[in-house]
């Protein structure tokens, strides 16, 4: 949310708390206390409690965009729960009052009647909107706004498939859900995606311009030297279509830890391929050499 300062982790670990960030935080003279109230999320009911309104009317507000959704997770029947900041709500009901009685403005009433859900587009705007503010670095920010388009989209806006790699492995986690099932994952990434036109282009013009940006910072990294970097294999793979997803079938450990020759550029898609088996996991290479699909768009 912001509202705690952090720092990159080693080796591209996980961020960090600085202990001058928490010290400040200590020295509040409202601590915990003010953190969790700024941090205090509630559902439909709660939520509705809060506002002295029904949960029908809560959820009307949310679906026509009033309401922004904070988070969200899956509860037991893979069904989305919603959570908003507390504080936003509260804010929302004195800003408008007319909103929680009588009947809904009549410009609202055909998007509410009509089945209209803005809460998965409300809260990509969000929780974009919180990482973009958290870096100035050109790359991850690009990075951070193709997550949210699909992969032709993406294509679309970014030609090279060097740079489309590059944000590949840096895009960042939007959401911390962690599906169980292929139902369930394929239900999280229709929330993370734009589905919109409007949304879809809004999203396509950003990426441009921060794209613009990033290439001035400093191009994306390619294939040099006689031991590749991760992104570089990864951006490899990609250029040369060995895989459809070559971030997650490569493996970023095994890329790391020297699984990939040094020389890749010895490497053809059209060179014979021999099929190595194991009784266990083929190694990276022989998974590469044993694999030929089409290439990405």
């Amino acid at each position: 949310m912001g509202h705690v300062r952090t720092v990159s982790g080693d080796a591209g670990g996980p961020v960090r708390v600085p202990p001058g960030e928490i010290d400040r935080w200590r020295q509040h003279e409202e601590f915990p206390e003010a953190l969790r109230c700024r941090l205090r999320t509630v559902g439909t009911q709660s939520g509705a409690e809060l506002l002295s309104i029904s949960s029908e009317r809560f959820t009307r507000l949310a679906r026509t965009g009033h309401l922004a959704p904070v988070r969200f997770y899956l509860n037991q029947y893979r069904a989305v729960v919603w959570l908003y900041l507390a504080e936003e709500v509260e804010d929302f009901a004195l800003a408008h009052p007319e909103m929680l009685t009588g009947r809904m403005p009549p410009g609202l009433r055909p998007l509410a009647d009509g089945g209209a859900d803005l809460r998965p587009r409300t809260w990509r705007s969000k929780r974009l909107g919180l990482h973009l503010r958290a870096t100035q670095d050109a790359w991850p920010r690009a990075a951070a706004i193709a997550s949210l388009l699909d992969p032709l989209s993406v294509a679309d806006v970014v030609p090279d498939p060097y740079e489309r790699s590059y944000l590949g492995a840096l895009r960042p986690d939007l959401a911390p859900v962690r599906p169980a099932s292929a139902a369930a994952h394929e239900l999280v990434q229709r929330i993370l995606s734009a589905d919109h036109p409007d949304e879809i282009d809004w999203y396509r013009v950003s990426l441009a311009r921060e794209l613009a940006e990033a290439r001035q910072a400093s191009p994306a990294p390619r294939l040099t030297g006689d031991a590749p970097t991760v992104v570089a294999a990864v951006a490899y793979a990609h250029a040369h279509a060995y895989l459809p997803d070559a971030a997650g079938a490569l493996g970023l450990d095994e890329v790391a830890t020297g699984a990939v020759p040094a020389d890749m550029t010895a490497v053809h898609r059209d060179r014979p391929m021999t099929p190595r088996t194991s009784s266990r996991r083929r190694s990276l290479w022989s998974r590469l050499r044993m694999r030929r699909v089409r290439p990405l768009v």
